[in-house]
């Protein structure tokens, strides 16, 4: 099977699906229903799973790869964004096998900042916009912050859907929106935001996930970050079996992006041994899957330090985030 990027809003089979709401509503509440017991028994299972320490340390620092490291305060600075970048590119400052992060994700007003520290390194600009973290905005003004974010150097934009417009079961309106704002995105990659922390059951993360899909996102991502609960072993693991099932009908692959509450290695860990069950191995790459985090990053260094040398650098080793 030809695998390519999700590139085509409807993802071609499936057009006669996003003609009209009914259509649409049909589709996405006939997809199989969720087993809850079941699909937590599993994700619990898969996170008992210990790997080699070989594949250890191979794992950390395809973790530190995958990091979109991550800013989203009223109260950040100039200062803090230029020092964020730096870390990106230089995570471990005495070590230069140190692997870069995958991208620095910030407000769309801090990304010329960004863009001007990362330079040429590799490390990609991810904005938040669509009036993140509440999506609460009219679309006009959603498309103004998604152009204005990619004008200022933005190599990605992680948008939020209107939640009570998908709870409210306007799914077409939802998927419309999610065109018209990768269309803003022009060559920037699009994340969608579900925020399954409000999306009440399993059942609706599945449904958001093949809407998202449909529309043409690059990756589906499951927090802002600010509510809770956030990103969840069952939560990624339905999104992650939806990647591969879509991929199975269309031969188009999409990312995966759990954010929000991932700070420990051994969390990072659990995420990776479950994309390469439930998914598969071509998802462990940062071009297919990340972690939007802030603290993750500072014990995914502390635990690659100990493995190096045998013991712990202490957490004030590492600059804060």
């Amino acid at each position: 099977m030809t695998t390519t990027s999700a590139s085509t809003s409807g993802a071609g089979v499936f057009d006669d699906i996003t003609a009209s709401d009914s259509s649409l509503r049909r589709f996405l509440h006939g997809l199989p229903g969720v087993d809850q017991v079941g699909a937590e028994a599993r994700a619990a299972s898969l996170g008992t799973r210990s790997i080699k320490t070989t594949a250890k340390a191979f794992a950390i620092d395809l973790a530190i790869r995958m990091v979109d490291l991550t800013t989203l305060e009223g109260q950040d600075t100039h200062g803090k964004v230029r020092a964020l970048a730096s870390k990106a590119m230089h995570p471990d400052p005495a070590d230069p096998t140190c692997p870069m992060t995958a991208a620095v994700c910030v407000y769309p007003d801090m990304v010329a900042t960004a863009k001007q520290t990362l330079g040429s390194s590799g490390v990609k600009v991810a904005a938040v916009a669509t009036a993140f973290p509440s999506g609460r905005a009219a679309l006009d003004i959603k498309l103004a912050d998604t152009r204005d974010a990619v004008e200022a150097g933005a190599d990605e934009i992680d948008m939020v859907i209107d939640r009570g417009a998908f709870l409210s079961g306007r799914y077409l309106e939802v998927y419309e929106e999610i065109v018209a704002v990768k269309e803003a995105c022009g060559d920037a990659h699009l994340k969608i935001i579900f925020e399954t922390g409000e999306l009440q059951t399993y059942d609706n993360v599945r449904r958001a996930s093949w809407l998202g899909m449909l529309a043409g996102g690059h990756f589906i991502k499951t927090s802002t970050g600010k509510v809770q609960p956030a990103a969840t072993p069952p939560v990624t693991m339905i999104m992650l079996e939806a990647v591969r099932d879509f991929r199975e009908q269309t031969g188009q692959m999409v990312g995966v992006k759990p954010a929000g509450g991932i700070k420990t290695t051994k969390d990072a860990i659990k995420y990776l041994v479950m994309v390469n069950e439930v998914a598969g191995p071509d998802w462990l790459d940062p071009d297919w899957f990340r972690f939007g985090a802030s603290t993750l990053l500072n014990d995914l260094l502390m635990q690659r330090t100990k493995m190096a040398t045998g013991r712990y650098s202490g957490p004030d080793y590492f600059t804060l985030d």
